[in-house]
């Protein structure tokens, strides 16, 4: 997502993976040489957050582009602004939601929020953590997207096993962060299911769904970056509204209805930088991507992309001098 842009408009650049997830960036990078770029024009840097934080502060770096948690993107903003002014842009974290009219396509509605859960055990910065239900179909919606989010614990296991479809947390410390929130959740909401360890060994999570938490649960205000989510029942369209964008996320969102006056009357409400009419969770190339608020600044993807590695530059001349 970045190289692309980056190499398109005449830069050389650094790639610096998660120190959790290095191996995918490091067997692409000799991809690089192969295809005819020069030595030096993509470099692959593994490292932890010191790593990150000696590039973000670096005098001869003129650009970063982030994308991760909100605490990491605003130390890497300071760091930008303390040393060179580096162009930053950032892409951050999400509490993505979902909002299903009683006019939706229900089977499509729960299609599309439950696999924006399930995608990657909940490890994606658009994941539809919060479902907003019009009351009138409350019920049956609830049944159905439990019992798939249900029916997907099944599928846990060995990510290398290509027949799995849902693997575990990153590692032992998110595992516990997300333990220690399900746990918490369980004192402020519905546990409707799942939230349990799955087998003995592993970082393994049975997705968990929640009903009508407290305003001010952790599991309904903060990004849990696991196979969590909460539904909540809503009555009128300025309901929804308000709910939906009472948040510091502004990354993506979704709007499930079949009035496409509704639909474009309600996208153009929501305080989010992208926004799916009978889809969520859902990014394309072609279109600009990135958040607002604390969701971060800048976009991805398209001319947009390639406008973040550029800078206009203005040549006055005067012949007659």
């Amino acid at each position: 997502m970045k190289a692309a842009p980056s190499l398109a408009t005449g830069n050389v650049l650094i790639v610096k993976p998660s120190e959790k997830t290095p191996l995918g960036s490091l067997a692409i990078g000799p991809l690089f040489e192969k295809a005819g770029f020069p030595k030096g024009v993509v470099q692959i840097l593994t490292g932890g957050g010191e790593t990150g934080a000696l590039l973000s502060s670096h005098m001869r770096i003129r650009k970063i582009s982030f994308t991760g948690s909100i605490p990491t993107g605003k130390k890497i903003q300071a760091a930008a602004a303390l040393s060179n002014l580096k162009r930053v842009t950032l892409e951050l974290g999400g509490k993505s939601p979902a909002v299903v009219f009683e006019d939706a396509n229900l089977d499509n509605a729960i299609t599309w929020t439950t696999n924006a859960l399930l995608a990657r055990s909940g490890q994606v910065c658009v994941a539809a953590t919060r479902v907003y239900v019009q009351k009138s179909i409350s019920q049956k919606f609830i049944e159905k997207y439990a019992e798939k989010i249900k029916a997907a614990a099944s599928d846990l296991g060995d990510p290398q096993d290509m027949s799995v479809k849902l693997g575990p947390l990153v590692d032992q410390a998110q595992f516990e962060r997300v333990k220690g929130m399900i746990a918490r959740g369980k004192e402020e909401a519905e546990l409707v299911v799942g939230g349990v360890q799955h087998g003995s060994t592993g970082c393994y999570i049975e997705p968990a769904v929640f009903l009508n938490p407290k305003p001010d649960a952790e599991i309904y205000k903060n990004e849990v970056f696991g196979p969590v989510s909460v539904i909540k029942t809503f009555e009128t369209e300025e309901e929804v509204l308000k709910l939906a964008n009472d948040t510091e996320y502004g990354l993506m969102s979704g709007v499930f209805t079949s009035d496409v006056s509704r639909a474009l009357r309600v996208s153009a409400k929501l305080d989010s930088g992208v926004v799916g009419v009978n889809c969520v969770s859902y990014m394309n190339m072609q279109a600009p991507f990135g958040g607002k608020k604390q969701s971060g600044y800048g976009r991805e993807f398209g001319e947009y992309a390639l406008r973040a590695f550029t800078e206009p530059k203005t040549i006055l001349i005067n012949m007659s001098a």
